[in-house]
C-alpha cells in the first residue's frame, strides 16, 4: 500500500506516481524518454539495462523488472533475461564496452565519486565514447532518483518477471511520454 493516497491506487509503480502529480510528470518521463530513447550510439537495449541494473542494485524491485522487461522487449528475450541482469549476465554475453560502462554505472549508484579515472579510461579502451560515458553516467544518477521515488513513497509493484513482460512492451514500443 502507498504510503500517500493516490489518485489511482491500481496503477503499480512510478506509474501511480505520474498519475498523481501530471505536473512533475511531464518533466520527468520527458527525461526518461531522451535517456532510454533519444539519439544515441548506445542502443535502446544498452540503456534499458544501465537502468534496470542500476536499479536492482538500488534494491528498486518495480523500476529494476520493468526497465529489465524492456530491454528483454528490444533485445528480443523473454522474462528470463530479467535475471541476467540480476547476476551480472552470468549465462549472456554482452559486450566489453557495455560491461565497461555498468561498472561506471554502479559506481554512480554508490556515489558519484565513486568514479574513478581508471573507470573512464577502461571504458575508452573498451570502445566508449565520451558521449556514452556522459548518458551512461546521466541515466545512472536519474535512476537513482526514479528508484528512491518509486520506494520512498512505498508503491507496490508487480508479482513475477513475467507480469512485468506488457508492460516491458509497452514501454519498448511506446517509450515514456505521457499524452496528458
Amino acid at each position: 500500500m502507498p504510503h500517500i493516497t493516490l489518485h489511482n491506487d491500481v496503477l503499480p509503480g512510478i506509474v501511480g506516481l505520474l498519475d498523481y502529480r501530471k505536473d512533475t510528470a511531464k518533466p520527468l518521463c520527458e527525461l526518461a524518454e531522451i535517456l532510454l530513447r533519444g539519439e544515441s550510439t548506445l542502443t535502446t537495449g544498452e540503456r534499458e539495462i544501465i537502468a534496470s541494473s542500476v536499479s536492482y542494485k538500488n534494491d528498486c524491485h518495480f523500476c529494476h523488472t520493468s526497465h529489465g522487461a524492456a530491454a528483454a522487449v528490444h533485445l528480443g528475450r523473454d522474462s528470463r533475461f530479467i535475471d541476467e541482469i540480476k547476476s551480472g549476465f552470468a549465462n549472456t554475453e554482452i559486450s566489453d564496452k557495455l560491461k565497461a560502462l555498468l561498472v561506471i554505472a554502479h559506481k554512480v549508484q554508490q556515489g558519484g565519486k565513486f568514479v574513478l579515472p581508471e573507470d573512464i579510461q577502461s571504458a575508452h579502451e573498451q570502445g566508449a565514447t565520451d558521449r556514452e560515458i556522459h548518458d551512461t553516467v546521466l541515466i545512472a544518477a536519474a535512476f537513482c532518483m526514479f528508484n528512491r521515488y518509486v520506494d520512498g513513497l512505498g508503491t507496490w509493484s508487480l508479482p513475477d518477471n513475467e507480469s512485468f513482460m506488457p508492460m516491458g512492451a509497452n514501454m519498448a514500443l511506446h517509450g515514456y511520454r505521457r499524452t496528458e
